[in-house]
């Protein structure tokens, strides 16, 4: 790649980072914390993904607007559908997962999203990669399995396949469709801010009538109405969404699909070594061993793992 590519994606991969590391802690402080005299917690994850999904569409819409907006798009509607489905579906999945997974598990099976996008891509967007490129990215898989998987006691023996287990593989199965499908919408010269507002709004559309089906609609706005101090949370948790998807989306449409699931899943790694490194916690020799795993394939494919279109 060229200079400016380079600093392109370093400017990508900070902005993922900084906005999603603020996007966890604001997460955990709604879904964990309380609210109100009777210390109420927060108990509609579906609601808050609506709202980001909301968020993300205004923004993209705005940056548009500002910008590019006049040119149009030739873009299936079909294929941005596919891909707001996919997508919504995958983060769905994957938080309902939690309730017969632990978090280790959990995890542990969404650090091999770079897998299933690169094998999709392979088999229904037409790409080819060299070897060194398949290593790379189960190394750095690994690595981040590694790092991230916290020891429990009270972890069964043995491996068993439920219903967490079977939500975790459809995430991921999600996650490659979306892949696949962004891969696509590059075929059309999709640019990254309409496939930003498109993607939310085929989302949008899925998680309205969840909503409405399940009544939690009105039983979220109800408990915000009651603990407004949720608000200006929710809505600093959709921008830091909003600017994070902006760099991700910039980063599908200049880079691909596989580099931006690399830098997602790697930014997790990055964001446990900061808090490792802030809060003086040791590493033990495992979380070592990830670290060097991380680094080796990062290395492997930034130097060696150049993409072959199937011609």
């Amino acid at each position: 790649m060229k200079l400016g590519d380079n600093l392109k994606l370093v400017a990508c991969f900070l902005g993922i980072f900084g906005c999603y590391f603020y996007y966890g802690i604001i997460q955990e402080k709604i879904m964990r914390g309380t609210y109100g005299p009777d210390n109420e917690r927060y108990i509609f994850p579906m609601f808050l993904v609506w709202c980001q999904c909301i968020i993300n569409t205004l923004f993209a819409k705005g940056i548009l607007m500002v910008t590019d907006g006049s040119k149009g798009d030739n873009t299936p509607a079909y294929l941005t559908f596919i891909c707001g489905v996919t997508y919504v579906g995958a983060m769905l999945a994957s938080n309902s997962s939690l309730k017969w997974v632990s978090y280790p598990t959990q995890v542990l099976g969404k650090s091999c999203k770079p897998i299933p996008v690169l094998l999709l891509g392979v088999f229904f967007a037409g790409k080819r990669y060299n070897l060194i490129k398949y290593c790379a990215v189960v190394l750095i898989t690994i690595g981040v399995a590694l790092f991230m998987y916290k020891d429990g006691k009270d972890d069964g023996a043995g491996f068993t396949f439920g219903a967490g287990e079977f939500l975790l593989l459809t995430s991921l199965t999600l996650d490659g469709l979306t892949g696949v499908a962004q891969e696509k919408m590059r075929v059309y010269g999709t640019r990254a801010h309409y496939m930003m507002m498109s993607m939310n709004l085929a989302a949008l559309s899925v998680m309205t009538l969840g909503l409405l089906v399940t009544g939690e609609i009105w039983h979220a706005s109800n408990f915000c109405l009651k603990n407004q101090t949720i608000i200006p949370e929710i809505i600093t948790f959709g921008f830091a969404s909003a600017l994070g998807q902006n760099f991700i989306f910039i980063t599908v449409s200049e880079f691909g699909p596989l580099m931006c699931s690399i830098m997602t899943t790697t930014r997790k790694f990055f964001t446990i070594l900061g808090s490792v490194v802030l809060f003086g916690n040791t590493l033990m020799t495992r979380q070592w061993i990830g670290t060097m795993i991380v680094f080796s394939g990062l290395i492997m494919d930034n130097i060696f793992g150049k993409t072959i279109k199937r011609a």
